[in-house]
């Protein structure tokens, strides 16, 4: 049984060093978070009373982060995909998740029912399969981030 699992570590280590997978991971994460800002982008008016609908922030809030939070996705999912930044796009995604997963964990615990605004009219209830969902889209960028052979990058500086 152990020599399963070693060999079982052995292959996720494989992976995880394989530039191709790791490319493909940007290409997972990148398009979910582009395809969110698209359809953000698209109802501003309802993202931002989705936003108010977790009771947090007042209306010129919810109107600022309609506004401001599509168009972050969008660019953090860009240049996490065609490799501009791609470690700095890995951690402002991380950190957008960890907050998306704490938003959503008080909203549960404070008993509010609300649409989760993810995907503008195609959201779904902000519930705990929500959290797991985003947890799992976190590991992905945490990957992303702390692999050093994730290194396709376009914006490359020539070492001297």
């Amino acid at each position: 049984m152990d020599s399963f699992r070693v060999a079982g570590r052995k292959k996720q280590k494989m992976m995880l060093k394989n530039k191709y997978f790791l490319l493909l991971l940007r290409l997972i994460v990148g398009g979910i978070f582009i395809w969110a800002a698209i359809s953000k982008i698209a109802d501003p008016l309802t993202f931002a009373q989705d936003v108010k609908n977790y009771r947090l922030v007042g209306q010129t809030l919810s109107f600022l982060t309609a506004i401001i939070l599509p168009w972050t996705e969008l660019i953090a999912g860009l240049c996490l995909i065609i490799g501009v930044y791609p470690r700095s796009s890995a951690l402002l995604i991380s950190g957008l998740l960890i907050f998306f997963i704490l938003l959503v964990a008080i909203t549960i615990i404070r008993g509010i029912d609300v649409e989760c605004g993810c995907f503008g009219t195609f959201s779904r209830k902000a519930d705990l399969w929500l959290i797991l969902e985003d947890f799992l889209w976190l590991s992905i960028s945490l990957i992303l981030l702390f692999s050093p052979y994730n290194d396709f990058c376009l914006l490359r500086r020539k070492k001297v």
